[in-house]
């Protein structure tokens, strides 16, 4: 991140502009060195399942135990784009209105329900039965798939469907599109999704659509 100082007209920096500037920069540059720390992290790390210092978090797990993060999905796709196929298993309404991968299939894992759950505090998402038949329309089960969510929930249980099905060469994306969130009470930026994650990784990502490549389900 660069931040630019005005100077004065001695050519200095002022010092009440500066202090004030430096307080109100300050938590963007911490949120801004985080997330390109982990792009810089990305560029030479090996895929996280060879990775020994790396923990997976549980719920971002799968019985495959294949995972990468971001970068490193889209520099496997790069390296051999006519073999490697990007998932996009969330919502259609994510991946029109928040952005997706350029090169990502959209093939929802589940769909977004409209009642709301007063325990759970949230619009809980209802899984989508012909999942796995819809995939199995454009890829074959030793095919390379990445697979994304928003950030590496949804698209672990999407890998161990596709487990079940016979698929063997399935990648969890572990950081998502989005990415995690941030856990700082005390930034402004507290609770969004700023840590790593495609769409923070300087990976190219778009609002365009193509609807041939978003296989929707018919449940609905």
């Amino acid at each position: 991140m660069k931040i630019i100082a005005v100077a004065n007209q001695k050519g200095g920096v002022g010092k009440s502009t500066s202090n004030r500037a430096w307080l109100f920069l300050a938590p963007v540059a911490a949120i801004g060195l985080a997330v390109s720390s982990s792009v810089r992290a990305g560029t030479n790390e090996q895929p996280a399942s060879q990775a020994a210092n790396v923990q997976i978090p549980a719920d971002k797990q799968t019985s495959l135990g294949l995972y990468v993060t971001s970068r490193e999905a889209y520099e496997k796709w790069k390296a051999s784009p006519d073999k490697v196929t990007v998932l996009d298993v969330r919502t259609p309404e994510e991946f029109l209105f928040i952005g997706h991968a350029e090169m990502a299939w959209n093939i929802p894992l589940a769909a977004q329900s409209y009642r709301w759950d007063a325990d759970k505090k949230q619009f809980p998402m209802t899984p989508l039965p012909d999942f796995v038949a819809r995939v199995q329309k454009i890829a074959k089960p030793g095919d390379t798939l990445l697979v994304t969510c928003r950030s590496g929930g949804r698209s672990a249980m999407a890998v161990n469907a596709l487990a079940k099905a016979g698929f063997k060469n399935v990648y969890n994306i572990t950081d998502g599109f989005e990415g995690d969130a941030v856990k700082n009470p005390d930034s402004v930026f507290d609770g969004q999704r700023l840590v790593n994650g495609w769409k923070n990784s300087g990976l190219p990502w778009t609002y365009h659509i193509d609807p041939d490549r978003m296989v929707l389900t018919a449940e609905r």
